[in-house]
């Protein structure tokens, strides 16, 4: 459909923001806007530049929508166990205001009730992220007088996702701030920025708060708020059962099968690596990922936690947990299919993609096994590939010049 009704209201009051008009200075958030209802209209005209349907948007807009099974399993994984057991716990009321949305469709364990309550934990958080985020995206776009980019649409909600489902809203405000202003607009924004947005924020939460970024914290939302103690439950993720007793500790608690479905405790997007298989799948399929990176981390982490197999420990039991485990636990998958492909911050050569991917899985391996500190080695591994990407780039590039150079001269 094309709402030619909408269409001559939006042409119409145009000229208002446009060159000379007397609101011009807001004619990023315009822009904005009318991206948002309409595809560009602006194309390509130099005989120099690619010509090709899939633009910023268009990409921007297919990672976005990947993230849709994550994002519901996500809130399902959540009610799924808080729901059963405030139910069975005969909760009914409480100046909690999550339960208090959860109350209009009450407190029986079923299917959409789950889906609600999870919802109720995430939604508020997204709609926090995207709400600050944008604010700083439209403050940055005016007073640099550039259009607002579509890639904050995905910053938003993956930042979202990687978060405990109960963190606190002004937490969330915080880490969105600093991952958008720190993370990307000081270094001048969508293109020039070398460390993932949404990550950054992350980060930057993981270490300014960390005890409620970590542990118990990351799964019974709802149940500590209200002193409820599961039975036969731990709020401990499979990563904290591994790096205290291992193989057999991590196993006696959750199956492989669990894990790989996704009923596990976990942040809310991060858990289902089936559901982020689909994600996957429709990325790579849609080219938007790369495959040499996808592969290049897979090979990393087989090839370190092989290494350290054979090494083995005395002290640490995490040296045991063998491959298929750590594609299962923890971020990796959310963070590998999602974040290591970020076109921005990632390599952008070829052959520099599978050594970029390579060294996050081995990165990966490293800080979830030999530093006791972190159980989660994902974000911080992404972030150091981050760092590594321009230099690695560079390396490729140099590489096959010098080849040429010898290919020339011989």
């Amino acid at each position: 459909m094309k709402f030619p009704a909408l269409r001559n209201l939006i042409d119409g009051i145009k000229p208002n923001f446009v060159e000379q008009g007397r609101l011009s200075k807001w004619f990023p958030l315009f822009d904005a806007v009318e991206n948002f209802i309409f595809s560009s209209k602006t194309k390509t005209k130099n005989p120099l530049h690619v010509r090709d349907a899939i633009d910023i948007q268009r990409v921007m807009v297919i990672v976005w929508l990947s993230t849709f099974p994550a994002m519901f399993f996500g809130m399902y994984n959540v009610g799924d166990i808080g729901l059963d057991y405030i139910s069975k716990a005969g909760l009914s009321t409480t100046n909690d205001w999550h339960h208090f949305l959860i109350s209009f469709v009450g407190y029986e364990p079923t299917f959409f009730n789950k889906i609600w309550f999870g919802a109720s934990y995430f939604i508020p958080i997204y709609v926090v992220t995207f709400a600050v985020g944008i604010t700083w995206e439209i403050i940055f776009a005016v007073i640099r007088k550039h259009e607002i980019n579509e890639g904050f649409f995905v910053t938003s909600v993956l930042f979202a996702l990687s978060c405990p489902p109960d963190l606190p809203l002004w937490q969330a405000a915080i880490g969105i701030t600093f991952g958008v202003v720190i993370g990307k607009e000081v270094f001048g924004g969508t293109g020039k920025n070398f460390l993932n947005p949404a990550l950054t924020g992350r980060a930057f939460l993981y270490f300014a708060y960390p005890s409620q970024l970590s542990g118990d914290k990351v799964w019974i939302a709802g149940l500590q708020d209200n002193q409820i103690t599961p039975e036969g439950f731990s709020g401990a993720t499979p990563l904290a059962y591994a790096a205290e007793g291992g193989t057999y500790s991590v196993e006696e608690s959750f199956s492989w099968s669990d894990a790989f479905f996704g009923f596990i405790p976990g942040s809310i997007g991060e858990t289902s690596v089936l559901a982020i298989l689909f994600a996957m799948i429709i990325l790579l399929m849609t080219k938007v990922a790369s495959y040499r990176i996808i592969l290049g981390t897979i090979v990393g982490l087989i090839f370190m936690t092989s290494i350290l197999n054979i090494i083995g420990s005395d002290t640490n039991p995490m040296f045991d947990l063998p491959f298929y485990w750590h594609l299962v636990i923890g971020s990796f998958m959310f963070g590998l299919v999602f974040m290591a492909t970020e076109p921005v911050s990632g390599s952008g050569t070829n052959t520099g993609r599978w050594i970029y991917g390579f060294v996050i899985g081995v990165m990966v391996v490293l800080i979830r096994v030999i530093n006791p500190a972190f159980p989660e080695g994902m974000m911080l591994a992404i972030l150091f590939a981050n760092l590594l990407a321009p230099v690695i780039d560079h390396m490729v590039t140099m590489s096959n010049v010098n080849k040429r150079m010898r290919a020339i001269q011989s």
